[in-house]
C-alpha cells in the first residue's frame, strides 16, 4: 500500500491546475497552489475565481479555512508530499514543442525536492517527456527517480465549459516510473471519485493523451474536408451529419468549422509528429489531418470574399463583424482560436474588422507571417446599429447567448461557419450549397 499524501502542491493555476487544486482541497487534502502570475494569486486569496468552470463559491470556503493556499513563493514546495505540474505546453513558430514552462516548473522544484516526494507531470506533451526531460532535471539534486522520489504522468482531461464531465467525475489515467509512484498518484486521484486506469509506463500515459486528441483532430479534418466537397456538390453537410447521427453504432458525429482551437487539438498532433521523426517515422495521416484543419481559416475568408463579391462588394475595404472569438461556444478560452487566423487574413486582404464575444473582452492578433503588425481588439456591443453597419457578419463561434434570428433579420450578409443562423437568402453557410 502506498503512503498517504495529504499535503499536495499544484504548479500552474490555469484551466487545468486550478480545477484540480480546488477539487483536491474539497476532498480534504491540504493544497498549495503555485503560480508566477501574482494577479491570479491575489484573486484566489480574495476567495474569487478567474475561471468560469470554478465558481467563486468553490474557492471562498477553502481559502477561508486554509485548505487551499495560493502563493507565488516556490519555497512552499518544501513542505508538500506530492507536486502536480500543470503548466502550458505550446509549440513554437515552426510547430516544434516548447517545453519552457515544464522546464521552469521542474527547475523550481530542484532546490526544494526532498526524498519521499511524488512529482506528477500533467501537462500534455510527447511520449518520453517525463523520463527524458523532467527526470534528469530533478535528478540533478542527487536524488534518483523511482528510488528516492517518485515520478508519474497523468493526462489532463479538462474540457472547458463541459457541465457534465469535470475534473471530479472524469476517469483518470496514471503511468509511473515504478509501481509505488503509480499507486501514490492513483491514490490521490481516486479521492476525486472517478475511476483510475493504470498503465505500465509514463510513456503509455503520455501517448494516451495524444491519441485522445489526435482522434478528434483526424475526425474533425475528415468532416472539414467533406464540408468543402459538399459545397462543390451542392450538398448540405450539416443535414448529412444529422442523418448519419441516427445510426446507433459505429458512428460519432463531428462538425466542421472555421478551424480548430484550444490548447490541445491544434498542438498535440505536432508534438507526436516531432517526436516520431526521432524514430525515422513520419506521421503522414496525422499531419495531413492537421493540414486540412489549418486550411479552414483560409477557406472561411474566401467564403467571405465570394459572398461579398456576389453582393457587388470587394473584401478590401469591407467591414466584417466577427461573432465569437473563443475557441468553442460558451467559454472564455480563446487559446489558438481559429478566429485569430481568420482576422489576420481578413486584415491582410484589406478588410476592416471588429468583433463581439460576450466571453472574451479583448483579443490579440498579429505579430506573425500572416499579419506582421500586432493588434488588440475590444469586443464591441452587439447593437442593431453594429449589425446593420457591417458589410458582412461572420460567425466563427456560435455562442448560444446570441440571438441569430434577430441578427439575420438585420444583417446585409452573414457567413455562418457553425450552422447557427437561420437558413435564408442572406446567409451563406460553410459546408452547404450557396
Amino acid at each position: 500500500m502506498s503512503q498517504i499524501d495529504h499535503n499536495i502542491a499544484v504548479i500552474g493555476l490555469g484551466y487545468v491546475g486550478l480545477p484540480l487544486a480546488v477539487a483536491l482541497a474539497w476532498t480534504g487534502h491540504q493544497v498549495t497552489g503555485l503560480d508566477v502570475d501574482a494577479r491570479k494569486i491575489d484573486t484566489l486569496q480574495r476567495g474569487a475565481s478567474y475561471i468560469p468552470d470554478v465558481p467563486d463559491d468553490r474557492v471562498a470556503p477553502i481559502i477561508a479555512d486554509g485548505r487551499f493556499r495560493p502563493t507565488t513563493n516556490p519555497d512552499a514546495l518544501r513542505e508538500v508530499d506530492a507536486i502536480f505540474i500543470c503548466v502550458p505546453t505550446p509549440f513554437d513558430a515552426m510547430r516544434a514543442p516548447d517545453l519552457a514552462f515544464i522546464r521552469s516548473a521542474a527547475e523550481s522544484i530542484v532546490p526544494r525536492l526532498r526524498a519521499g516526494q511524488l512529482v506528477v507531470l500533467q501537462s500534455t506533451t510527447y511520449p518520453g517527456t517525463t523520463e527524458e526531460f523532467v527526470q534528469p532535471i530533478l535528478e540533478r539534486t542527487g536524488l534518483k527517480g523511482g528510488v528516492d522520489f517518485d515520478l508519474a504522468f497523468v493526462p489532463e482531461r479538462i474540457d472547458p465549459g463541459n457541465k457534465v464531465y469535470t475534473v471530479v467525475n472524469t476517469p483518470k489515467v496514471v503511468g509511473g516510473l515504478t509501481e509505488r509512484g503509480t499507486q501514490r498518484a492513483a491514490h490521490i486521484l481516486a479521492d476525486l471519485g472517478a475511476p483510475v486506469k493504470i498503465v505500465s509506463t509514463p510513456r503509455a500515459a503520455e501517448m494516451t493523451k495524444l491519441l485522445e486528441n489526435i482522434f478528434r483532430s483526424v475526425n474533425i479534418a475528415l468532416v472539414n474536408e467533406l464540408a468543402l466537397l459538399s459545397e462543390r456538390m451542392g450538398i448540405d453537410i450539416w443535414e448529412v451529419i444529422d442523418a448519419a447521427s441516427t445510426k446507433p453504432f459505429g458512428f460519432m458525429p463531428f462538425r466542421p468549422g472555421a478551424g480548430v482551437g484550444g490548447h490541445c487539438i491544434p498542438v498535440d498532433p505536432y508534438y507526436l509528429s516531432w517526436k516520431a521523426r526521432e524514430y525515422d517515422f513520419y506521421t503522414k495521416f496525422i499531419e495531413l489531418a492537421a493540414e486540412v484543419n489549418q486550411a479552414m481559416p483560409f477557406h472561411t475568408v474566401n467564403l467571405v470574399a465570394e459572398a461579398l463579391s456576389i453582393a457587388n462588394k470587394a473584401l478590401h475595404g469591407a467591414h466584417v463583424l466577427i461573432l465569437g472569438v473563443a475557441f468553442k461556444r460558451d467559454v472564455d478560452d480563446a487559446r489558438n482560436s481559429p478566429a485569430e487566423r481568420v482576422i489576420e487574413l481578413l486584415l491582410e486582404r484589406g478588410a476592416r474588422v471588429s468583433y463581439h464575444d460576450p466571453y472574451v473582452p479583448r483579443f490579440h492578433v498579429g505579430g506573425d507571417v500572416f499579419h506582421r503588425p500586432e493588434e488588440s481588439f475590444e469586443s464591441m456591443p452587439l447593437t442593431d446599429e453594429a449589425v446593420t453597419a457591417a458589410d458582412c457578419v461572420l460567425i466563427v463561434t456560435g455562442h448560444t447567448s446570441i440571438d441569430y434570428q434577430s441578427i439575420a433579420a438585420k444583417a446585409k450578409l452573414i457567413v455562418d461557419t457553425c450552422n447557427v443562423a437561420p437558413h435564408q437568402p442572406n446567409v451563406v453557410r460553410l459546408g452547404a450549397p450557396s
